[in-house]
């Protein structure tokens, strides 16, 4: 019995300077980040310039690939199954708390199977509209809403995304009723905008902002309480809907069984790239806010938001297909 104890012991204390060891040397080969959607979203809008600051300050290739579908859920999923060894990453946002109260049934935990190493950014959304549509401002678009019920077309990265949640929010907010048309990803669904297939979206403002500062697309309002330093000129939705508020996360997660010193890595690799002042310039002009924070503030955030979003889930009534 009492040998039986010592190599139990000596077991754990093997396995902890193994584990100590990987996670000195790491990393030793290119990292791989998943980003769960289609090219031109806001994961990889945010993603290209951190790439590059990263393979500095990690002395490793930094692998972006981009593994789109089902909201994100297929990237997620690719990742949770990786090995935990730090070497397969993803790039998840909102739409992991959305899908654990959407989907009844997924192929992995978001919470139990992912593990929480960074948020990096928020960003606000935004309701623009394509510049042929009649409205130009949030009051006008609740009044042609009301006059022409079920007749403005809406554009969303998919049923379940933000996007979708934001304007059927913004429909019970207002006593309105807007008509769904889901793409497969933000890119696409921008495009359509552009293409005046549908009228309006509410999208991350880092994706349309381009073609905003262009006069491709006109903006309605922003989904933040207080308006968006980048775009000072466009009042919020709150203006007129009192309360309304809309904001989209981006954090860093790797698979469950992470060791804790990977993670510890990973986060201040990445706290120090977000407080870079070039960085943090650079994704301020992209409306993305940078808001590093420990693992366990992530994880509680990560919480916080499936309770907010089962409920917003329930009152709309919104199923998966």
């Amino acid at each position: 019995m009492k040998n039986t104890f010592f190599k139990i012991v000596f077991l754990i204390a093997c396995s902890f300077l193994s584990a100590t060891s990987f996670a000195d040397e790491y990393p030793s080969k290119p990292i791989r980040i998943i980003v769960p959607f289609p090219p031109g979203g806001g994961a990889d809008v945010l993603m290209r310039p951190l790439s590059k600051k990263l393979t500095e300050l990690l002395g490793q290739p930094i692998v972006l690939d981009n593994k789109p579908g089902a909201n994100g859920n297929i990237g997620a999923d690719y990742v949770a199954k990786a090995a935990p060894d730090g070497y397969t990453l993803l790039i998840g946002n909102s739409s992991l708390s959305i899908s654990t109260a959407l989907y009844s049934q997924l192929s992995f935990d978001p919470v139990k199977d992912l593990a929480p190493i960074a948020l990096l950014v928020n960003t606000p959304s935004l309701l623009v509209a394509n510049p042929k549509f009649k409205a130009k401002n949030i009051s006008e678009l609740i009044e042609y809403a009301k006059q022409n019920p079920g007749k403005i077309n809406y554009s969303s990265a998919g049923i379940g995304s933000t996007p979708h949640l934001g304007m059927e929010v913004l429909g019970l907010a207002t006593g309105t009723k807007f008509t769904h048309i889901p793409y497969k990803g933000s890119g696409p669904a921008v495009a359509a905008l552009l293409a005046n297939e549908v009228d309006v979206q509410i999208t991350n403002t880092s994706t349309v902002l381009p073609q905003v500062q262009a006069g491709k697309l006109t903006p309605l309002g922003t989904t933040t309480l207080k308006r968006t330093p980048i775009l000072a000129s466009v009042p919020s939705i709150s203006e007129t809907i009192p309360g309304f508020e809309l904001n989209t996360w981006y954090g860093l997660l790797g698979p469950a069984g992470l060791p804790k010193g990977i993670i510890q890595r990973l986060n201040q690799a990445f706290t120090n790239c977000l407080n870079t002042p070039e960085i943090k310039q650079q994704l301020i002009s992209m409306a993305y806010d940078p808001d590093p924070s420990s693992p366990e503030a992530f994880s509680a955030l990560i919480k916080k938001d499936n309770i907010y979003w089962a409920n917003i889930i329930k009152t709309t009534g919104i199923k998966a297909e």
